[in-house]
């Protein structure tokens, strides 16, 4: 048995295959970012799964593609909690830019952008993948991500920034109570989760001004710092996935032209084309 997972801050996905590559089932954990969550809590989102838990002992390898796992030590934290658990598995732990590749591009070279819970990008080059800058997270960059917008409504909402006819179902949706606010954020695990769960608001209002003003203010800003340092050709193919990009798909591709290039796709959820990469690719 192969599980291939793709996992988020906010979610993983996950699909077994057996050995002739037929798929056997999917399920949908809570996220599973090393970088800030415990190992303790790692196992318990696991292991609280019972479709992976009743086939722990079958599985021979596992692809796990996720969002925090950009440095060795964060790989390396992952891996021991998978390897405790799926004890006759290979594992192999790989950050989400790359699952992000191979679901867009494949082996082809692209430029390819996350927009979910966080945001990063990076060159495909055909065989390795190049960034301008590491990602440092929701608290230093994350452009354009679920978390950066999650930040700017509650802050627009407390200076009194939010048109007053949002404000109502704004109040109504969330806990607003400073307190509680910043126990989610200073506190508790999963702050950039908790960020993100706010930019789901958006979606309701997407036609209003505000909210394009806002996402469009976002996305010039991911252009800036993460798109237009690579200096790409017009001809180069660019691949976002991700839920902001795809329910903002309009703006993204206006704030695009402006700067000549043009999106190739957006893909929404990328398991599937991550998993028909693997099952080519799969010995």
């Amino acid at each position: 048995m192969i599980l291939i997972a793709d996992g988020g801050s906010t979610k993983a996905d996950w699909i077994a295959i057996d050995n002739n590559k037929q798929e056997r089932f999917r399920v949908r954990t809570l996220g599973l970012n090393p970088a800030v969550i415990s190992s303790e809590e790692l196992t318990n989102r696991i292991i609280n799964m019972f479709q992976l838990i009743n086939i722990k002992d079958e599985v021979t390898e596992v692809y796990f593609y996720g969002a925090g796992c950009g440095t060795p030590k964060a790989c390396a934290i992952l891996k021991e909690v998978m390897e405790a658990i799926f004890k006759n598995a290979a594992i192999t732990i790989e950050e989400d830019m790359l699952a992000a590749v191979y679901a867009a591009s494949g082996d082809a070279p692209a430029l390819v952008c996350i927009l979910g819970t966080g945001s990063n990008s990076c060159y495909f080059d055909g065989e390795s993948m190049h960034m301008q800058v590491p990602s440092l997270g929701y608290v230093l960059m994350d452009e354009a991500s679920g978390n950066y917008f999650g930040k700017r409504l509650i802050r627009d909402y407390f200076y009194g920034m939010m048109p007053k006819y949002m404000v109502e179902k704004f109040e109504n949706e969330f806990e607003l109570d400073a307190d509680a606010i910043k126990t989610h954020l200073y506190r508790e695990q999963n702050p950039n989760m908790y960020l993100a769960s706010f930019a789901k608001f958006m979606f309701d209002f997407k036609d209003e001004k505000y909210v394009r003003r806002l996402m469009k203010k976002g996305f010039e800003k991911f252009f800036k710092y993460r798109i237009l340092p690579y200096q790409l050709s017009s001809e180069t193919p660019i691949y976002f996935i991700g839920s902001i990009a795809h329910y903002f798909r309009e703006i993204l591709d206006d704030v695009a032209n402006k700067n000549g290039l043009v999106i190739t796709d957006v893909i929404q959820r990328p398991i599937d084309n991550l998993l028909e990469y693997h099952k080519q690719n799969i010995n």
